[in-house]
């Protein structure tokens, strides 16, 4: 027996949001959760191919598997936004060309990433000078440092976890970050403190590390949040900083 239906609206009348995330990321999906309002906003994730360990040469090896998946997005949805979640690899392989190849594989209005995320949320703070943390290797590290600078953000102080396994930079305590992020921020050649990684859990230490070095805390899966947010018109169920009250105009 056949039975009548009708066709509801595609869900995301208030919004339509993709999220590429790392195959080796256990803490994004997680925190973007904790951002989504209750309006119709529809998320689609796609993960990509990533490496256990965190190099130069695996994150631009990226770059050959982006197309396909921002492809694994649904092909019926037009997005508002699409984001690729990962800091180290925009900066090796370039938040020009993450746009271009996520282009390729989907409909969406406009492509952001950590390292633009960032890059939009110092000018909007009107900061230039940022205390930097990351989980990543020195190699790793330096290629977001010199992906900063050329966008006009130095970071005059600097440290590391050196954690190249993806697993472990997932797993280091919120506390060990805050700490670390506040030791960093209270430094006077800095404006703000970026911790960097989407692995990183930081939305839980924010309003801490920013209470403790009178100075705004930013990270990336904040900024990215921030970033998609902004070009979609959304606004956010949480808002973990200073940042949140910022607003950006659309960009491409």
């Amino acid at each position: 027996m056949s039975l009548p239906y009708t066709l509801a609206p595609q869900i995301g009348t208030a919004g339509r949001l993709g999220l590429i995330v790392l195959q080796s990321d256990e803490t994004m999906e997680a925190e973007f959760r904790q951002v989504l309002p209750e309006a119709d906003i529809a998320a689609f994730v796609s993960r990509i191919p990533s490496a256990a360990e965190v190099s130069n040469d695996s994150l631009a090896a990226m770059e050959a598997e982006l197309p396909r998946a921002a492809g694994l997005l649904p092909k019926s949805v037009d997005f508002d936004v699409v984001g690729y979640g990962c800091t180290s690899a925009s900066s090796v392989i370039g938040p020009a060309r993450v746009a271009e190849l996520v282009k390729t594989g989907c409909r969406t209005t406009a492509v952001t990433n950590p390292v633009s995320a960032l890059v939009a949320a110092c000018g909007a703070l009107g900061v230039n000078k940022l205390a930097l943390l990351t989980p990543y290797t020195e190699a790793v590290s330096e290629s977001l440092r010199s992906e900063l600078l050329r966008n006009g953000i130095e970071t005059p102080v600097f440290a590391t976890f050196n954690e190249p396994v993806e697993t472990h930079v997932a797993r280091i305590d919120p506390t060990s970050v805050r700490d670390a992020a506040v030791g960093l921020g209270k430094d006077k050649g800095a404006e703000a403190v970026f911790m960097s990684c989407t692995n990183l859990r930081t939305l839980s230490i924010l309003g801490e590390v920013e209470a403790a070095c009178n100075k705004p805390a930013l990270s990336s899966n904040q900024a990215f949040f921030w970033h998609m947010f902004a070009q979609a018109g959304i606004r956010p169920a949480r808002a973990d900083g200073l940042l949140w009250d910022l607003k950006i105009k659309k960009e491409p």
